[in-house]
């Protein structure tokens, strides 16, 4: 059972390296494309295909719009000879057990299912705090809180990319969304990925609000914090080249100004919704 991984990004320079490393022993190969990013990622994904020059499919496509994202999407599944693949994102980081999880359930029980959600937990604000479960609004297999699809059958009948980016999804011959088919072949596993999404990816925060949509993502929020003795990903821990930045910064304080007001008013939210 072959697996392989798509990875798209675009000035993802802070987690693109720990999220590849985090994944690359476990998949056949990865398709790593990036669509126009103007901070040091490409100087990373290329050092990334230096180093796997079998295994990464390494494409730079240019500036790609929104309303292209879709069609990116297609032309990924279009090259994909595997039987399953993995959607990892450049925010998405493995623990080598979750991603071992992931990969035996899929050849474990590739031929039964056609796609696997695994849990997620967010950072929010810096490396050392996670967003609360309460704030997690993805409905998955009758369940709602932090979850991501993160592996789908190539074999769906008709399998294709549909809708544009923030409704976007893996639809069937029937323009079915994969999830929503038949729940007997949702199979949810319990190995859980670290979510960068709400944080700082790019050099700048500027350079991080080039990117479509990504200025809606960073949150001003406490988040609970994790314990001193918290296993992080082991990808964190390993050498990286020099280039490649530390993710243990801290927030600083016009963030924690900003948190301190709304902070209070979105954990209401969430109890009264």
């Amino acid at each position: 059972m072959k697996i392989w991984a798509h990875t798209l990004v675009k000035n993802e320079e802070k987690f693109v390296w720990y999220s590849v490393m985090s994944i690359i022993s476990h998949v056949e190969k990865v398709l790593l494309w990036d669509t126009g990013s103007t901070d040091n990622t490409p100087e990373i994904l290329k050092e990334l295909k230096r180093r796997y020059p079998n295994k990464i499919d390494l494409n730079f496509l240019g500036n790609v719009t929104v309303d292209e994202f879709t069609e990116i999407r297609q032309q990924m599944l279009n090259v994909t000879k595997s039987d399953w693949f993995i959607v990892s994102d450049a925010d998405e980081i493995w623990w080598q057990d979750s991603i071992a999880t992931l990969s035996t359930a899929i050849r474990d029980r590739g031929l039964s299912v056609e796609s696997i959600y695994t849990p997620a937990v967010l950072l929010v604000g810096d490396m050392f705090h996670f967003q609360e479960e309460r704030a997690g609004n993805y409905k998955l297999g009758g369940q709602k809180g932090h979850f991501g699809l993160k592996a789908i059958n190539r074999n769906i009948s008709g399998l294709s990319s549909l809708n544009p980016h923030g409704s976007w999804g893996w639809v069937d011959g029937d323009k079915k969304m994969v999830q929503d088919r038949d729940p007997q072949k949702l199979l949810f596993v319990n190995a859980p990925f670290m979510h960068a999404s709400f944080l700082q990816r790019s050099q700048s925060r500027l350079l991080d609000n080039k990117v479509p949509k990504r200025k809606k993502k960073y949150k001003f929020e406490f988040g609970d914090r994790f314990p001193l003795d918290y296993f992080y990903p082991e990808v964190f821990f390993q050498p990286r080249p020099d280039f490649v930045d530390s993710v243990w910064q801290t927030t600083n304080f016009g963030f924690k100004f900003k948190a301190f007001f709304q902070t209070p008013f979105k954990k209401i939210k969430r109890r009264l919704i």
